[in-house]
């Protein structure tokens, strides 16, 4: 089998599962009930969580950058702002394709000839430090919620983030010396980029009339963050209303407007990366400073 056939295994492959989970998901609930929360949503607060959503993403853009720098890439902000979105655009319409990140990993190579190991090094780095913060939020909503499961170890839950920050740390020690630098850079930029994504499914559920577990809504929210970057569905679409699924199950959430919440998320952001698409049949110029 080529390369060629196999990305386009790879991207029906996908396809299909989020597909299967999406039927799966709609015979649980009634397809009725979620459209009916979603016209109902109130179009002032998705306006104010698109706004949000694209300032955490231009964050995650410089957070990437920073690294960038660390290797010697002098990439002007706003090239890579592009080149972030080109990278989105990818991610989510090309599956099985050519990825996003490899796809910037390739022209930072081409233009400014870093090693690879490196350039791929701080792909990789971008990504960890993003997960790093999500789990660390995930701990301390867990930590609020009145869920036997965590009843016993809460007081325990927050004490695990300096841990994982600890761990993240000597990770860039000992593999990626090279890009040490950048480290408390992109933790806070994560810090506050994950906080903007919070906000914004905050908006998203004042726009869906959630009025209470506002803080249940937001753990599973990341918990589906962290299961959706499993390369298996297109985006993280299906994946993440499951999880959104059985979340609203085992937390006592409603279900409809769960799965309402996840839709309107990935809508967002496939509205946002669609716009990468410029860049697609535009040859994307990198400039530097």
């Amino acid at each position: 089998m080529t390369e060629k056939q196999r990305k386009r295994l790879s991207s029906v492959l996908k396809i299909i599962i989020s597909a299967a989970l999406l039927y799966f998901i709609f015979t649980k609930i009634e397809f009725g009930d979620v459209l009916e929360v979603l016209q109902s949503a109130k179009p002032m607060w998705l306006f104010f969580a698109v706004l949000l959503f694209v300032l955490s993403k231009i964050l995650n853009a410089f957070r990437l950058n920073l690294y960038f720098k660390a290797i010697g890439v002098k990439l002007t902000q706003l090239s890579n702002l592009k080149l972030y979105l080109l990278g989105m655009f990818y991610n989510l319409f090309l599956p099985g394709g050519i990825g996003g990140d490899a796809y910037k990993g390739y022209l930072i190579q081409k233009q400014f000839k870093v090693k690879t190991k490196r350039v791929v090094g701080v792909l990789l780095l971008d990504r960890l430090s993003g997960m790093l913060l999500i789990l660390i939020y995930a701990l301390i909503l867990g930590s609020t919620l009145d869920w036997q499961a965590f009843n016993a170890y809460r007081w325990f839950l927050p004490a695990l983030a300096p841990i994982g920050v600890g761990i993240f740390w000597w990770i860039n020690k000992a593999w990626f010396t090279y890009a040490l630098k950048a480290f408390w850079g992109s933790i806070g930029y994560s810090a506050v980029l994950q906080l903007l994504q919070l906000a914004a499914v905050g908006c998203i559920m004042q726009a869906l009339s959630v009025l209470d577990n506002e803080s249940a809504y937001l753990f599973v929210f990341m918990i589906s963050s962290i299961v959706s970057v499993i390369p298996m569905t297109i985006g993280g679409f299906g994946s993440r209303e499951v999880t959104f699924l059985y979340g609203s199950l085992w937390l006592g959430l409603n279900k409809d407007i769960s799965i309402a919440l996840s839709l309107t998320f990935f809508t967002i952001t496939a509205l946002v990366s669609l716009f990468g698409m410029v860049y697609h049949f535009k040859k994307l110029r990198l400039e530097t400073y």
